[in-house]
């Protein structure tokens, strides 16, 4: 008697045993040879805890990703990158309704999602820990309060150039949001001392702390960094033309990795560019 890969038992070979060794654009091109493997394919993906369209291709139709996530309701990581450019809330609401176990998600870009979304991820997602909002110029403070008030264990989320945040949003996450391990507010001139100098005193935990861009934080903010955030591991202020070495030195005497470099090392790369060579100078002088 010949058996084929079809008969194996699907929930308990095929799905768990099998397809999850399948990269994701495989298991899309799987799905087009027959509806029995269209039929399967179904079944894994309504039992599969991540899904990262980055793994699919350059862009996957909306149908498609409807299609897809349409019987999922375990999923526990959420990246949507790829559909960046056509996801809307009508799309994503569904998906985020039925999967209340989601602990990561990724929105980094998705520019035509609105607030809706964001109060409906604080509301579906109490164990959310990971989330990344950067570009998504739609969140505002009204739908960042909701999701400190009902995502308390959050430790990372970007906000990096959300402008239409101010300080009193941030200092309402960082009350919140205790647990925080990793924050940017980059790219965002709406940022101050007001927000570092609370986040400092709130959270911590904190480890990677991004104010790329924040023009308006100061040295006073950074030494409050440096006082009560005893665990920071990175730390990005690029741009950031009044925060001096004075204070950045502190930081680095315990090992902090800092992106930017300390004055004597720039000047001897702009000494090398001007000249072509670096000249020998003793440092220990």
């Amino acid at each position: 008697m010949r058996y084929q890969l079809l008969d194996l038992p699907w929930e308990d070979v095929l799905v768990p045993h099998v397809l999850c060794f399948l990269p994701m654009h495989h298991l899309v091109i799987l799905q087009r040879v027959s509806k029995q493997f269209q039929a399967l394919i179904q079944v894994y993906l309504a039992n599969c805890r991540s899904f990262d369209l980055s793994q699919v291709g350059p862009c996957i139709p909306k149908q498609a990703f409807c299609n897809m996530l349409r019987d999922n309701k375990v999923l526990q990581n959420l990246t949507l990158q790829n559909c960046s450019e056509w996801v809307t809330d009508k799309e994503l609401l569904p998906v985020i309704g039925q999967n209340h176990h989601l602990h990561q998600i990724d929105m980094n870009g998705c520019d035509r999602l609105s607030r809706q979304s964001l109060v409906a991820v604080s509301l579906s997602c109490a164990h959310l820990k990971h989330l990344s909002l950067a570009h998504c110029e739609w969140v505002d403070s009204l739908s960042l309060r909701s999701l400190a008030d009902h995502c308390v264990g959050l430790e990372s989320i970007n906000l990096t150039a959300c402008r239409q945040l101010k300080d009193e949003a941030v200092c309402y996450l960082a009350r919140k949001c205790l647990k925080l391990k990793s924050l940017s507010v980059a790219v965002n001139a709406n940022i101050s001392d007001v927000s570092v100098e609370e986040v400092a005193k709130n959270c911590p935990q904190m480890e990677h702390l991004d104010l790329t861009g924040c023009l308006r934080v100061r040295n006073e903010s950074i030494r409050t960094v440096v006082e009560y955030c005893t665990k920071l591991q990175s730390l990005k202020v690029n741009h950031c033309h009044n925060i001096t070495e004075t204070t950045l030195g502190l930081l680095r005497k315990r090992g902090v990795e800092i992106d930017v470099e300390p004055p004597l090392q720039r000047a001897l790369v702009l000494l090398q560019d001007v000249v072509g060579f670096a000249p020998f100078i003793n440092l220990q002088i």
